[in-house]
């Protein structure tokens, strides 16, 4: 019985979903595939453990779901190698080189890294714990030697698949600091995450975040030093191959949004700059400068907003890319470049979402509509909005993405921090649509199904043969998960589990509309030049896997459902 309760729903499908992944696995990837069943054995090692102790509640997490630590560590890894998979089959070819295919490969080591780092110190705080069960108590196996010998095979691992691909020691040497350097930054995060915001995440939740953070910056930093060796360095001692084909628009958008998530820190520098000199000007008018405090605060913020959006991002990308123009500049030429098609898709955008947002507001203040269902009706206004633009537009997809991203972090910015005058309101507008997975502090709903939407599509950038793999978000999201929850709620009977409210009648809803909708995407995509290559074994595994998923887990699903599909549409 004992061995029995170890499994559960979420933890078979995570399995069944990683299975999937090894099995496309070619020979020349066989290091990273045996790093993954690694790391899935660690990490459902440490989330069995820590959900029969209480040593990690320490950690505030959202109350309600579960540690998630085992998908929280599998996830990104887990696209990093189906990635990997889909650039394997491209070679040789003359979009894809060996130099960018080994740069991935750092970068997959780099984020089962943080994953891994992340665990190990998870284990750390677990074997310090007197609150363990005698059972899972991992003093009484030695836990201590086993994380060990644990690290030092990973470690080993790492080092054998670096090796391979690196023509002398130093450079093996400096790509194993490069990974190193992404472990300790996310175990430093992922504990600033979970003690900044309480009770906004579980830790499996966390750990995606995390994850994801570290690789985005640390391929900010390895793009910014790969520009800075060209001016200093000699190409022999170079660190990381820098050999992604970077586009202007994904420059742009990688410029604007890490400067908005560095933002909050700039603009505390000033504020505390801006408060010493006010108190060495005059200390007579304290009373005063009270009073006075929310506004001028208000246009600290508005300021340093315009300098971090109109100077030092795109400083930084005229450096890197060597943009002819002030990237704003750009944007604007960029748009008029199809004046009639852009600008038009634009209006369409816009009509869109102010009859869609002024009508599911009323309908939230007025109606009796539970707010599950309302919350849905937005999944479809996606589908509405970024499935056309997918299929005719998707460089500009790629920068409006960007930009509604950029725009729902400095409104998320504003709402936490209640700066005059939008705070209260904004606060007030999103409040209407919040869920349980919502937090006092942070409201994610929106952000998740933005990204869900948004990171298939960016990820399929450069050498791609699955047409599908871009609508990863807007399948799962904007028709499985939508019409699993209007079905399921409508008229489902037979729940997964006991203490769960999905349905199996709503899952295989969601399955069947999914299936429904590719077999109307596919010959449409072949229509516009796509070239059809996705099996349909391979899709209705994928389909019937993230649709299982959406059913069995307890995590954010607009965060993990759409990578998980987009991973398994790429094999």
């Amino acid at each position: 019985m004992a061995v029995l309760s170890l499994f559960n729903g979420e933890r078979a499908v995570v399995l069944l979903f990683i299975s999937r992944v090894l099995f496309a696995v070619p020979q020349s990837l066989n290091y990273e595939s045996f790093a993954l069943c690694l790391l899935a054995f660690a990490g459902l090692f440490v989330e069995i453990c820590a959900e029969n102790s209480n040593s990690l509640s320490g950690f505030k997490t959202r109350p309600g779901a579960s540690s998630g630590i085992l998908l929280g560590a599998v996830t990104l890894p887990s696209v990093m190698l189906s990635r990997l998979i889909q650039l394997s089959r491209a070679l040789p070819s003359p979009d894809i080189g060996p130099q960018e295919l080994d740069y991935l490969i750092v970068q997959y080591w780099a984020v089962s890294a943080t994953c891994f780092s992340v665990l190990v110190f998870l284990c750390f705080i677990l074997q310090n714990s007197t609150s363990a069960t005698s059972y899972f108590r991992l003093q009484s196996f030695q836990g201590t030697n086993i994380s060990l010998l644990y690290t030092i095979i990973y470690a080993a691992v790492c080092s054998l698949s670096l090796a391979m691909r690196s023509d002398y020691g130093l450079h093996i040497a400096m790509k194993l600091l490069w990974v190193f350097c992404h472990g300790l930054a996310a175990v430093r995060l992922i504990q600033h995450i979970l003690h900044t915001f309480p009770l906004c995440a579980s830790i499996g939740e966390a750990l995606l975040v995390t994850s994801g953070l570290i690789l985005y910056f640390g391929d900010m930093l390895a793009y910014t030093f790969a520009k800075i060796n060209v001016y200093l360095i000699s190409p022999e001692l170079v660190s990381i191959q820098y050999g992604i084909k970077r586009s202007d628009i994904s420059t742009i958008i990688q410029g604007v949004l890490i400067g908005l998530l560095i933002f909050p820190i700039f603009y505390k520098f000033i504020l505390r700059i801006c408060h010493h000199l006010a108190s060495l000007v005059n200390q007579a008018h304290a009373v005063e400068e009270m009073k006075s405090k929310v506004i001028e605060r208000s246009l600290v913020f508005y300021a340093s907003l315009m300098v971090t959006l109109i100077a030092i991002a795109p400083a930084w990308m005229q450096f890197v890319q060597d943009f002819h123009l002030h990237p704003l500049l750009w944007i604007f030429n960029f748009v008029f470049e199809e004046p009639l098609k852009r600008l038009a898709l634009c209006v369409y955008w816009i009509g869109v979402i102010c009859a869609s947002v002024f009508r599911f507001y009323n309908i939230s203040k007025s109606s009796k509509i539970e707010r599950i269902l309302l919350r849905k009706y937005y999944h479809l206004v996606a589908v509405l909005m970024f499935s056309p633009a997918l299929i005719f537009q998707p460089n500009f997809l790629d920068l409006a993405f960007g930009a509604a991203l950029a725009v729902f972090l400095v409104l998320e910015i504003i709402r936490v921090w209640k700066i005059w005058p939008l705070g209260k309101h904004v606060h007030q507008f999103m409040n209407a649509f919040t869920d349980h997975r919502d937090s006092d502090l942070l409201i994610v709903s929106h952000f998740s199904l933005l990204l869900g939407c948004a990171l298939p599509k960016w990820m399929s950038s450069g050498f791609n043969d699955r047409p599908l793999a871009p609508f990863a978000g807007i399948l799962s999201l904007g028709i499985g998960d939508t019409m699993a929850s209007m079905v399921g709620h409508k008229y489902g009977v037979l729940r997964w589990s006991k203490t769960g409210k999905k349905t199996v009648e709503g899952t295989a809803a969601g399955i069947t509309s999914v299936l429904a909708a590719c077999s109307v995407l596919l010959p449409l995509l072949a229509s516009t030049g796509y070239i059809l290559s996705q099996h349909w074994l391979s899709l209705v595994v994928a389909v019937t896997a993230s649709g299982l998923l959406e059913a069995y887990t307890a995590q954010l699903d607009n965060a993990f459902i759409p990578l998980v599909f987009y991973s398994l549409l790429c094999l």
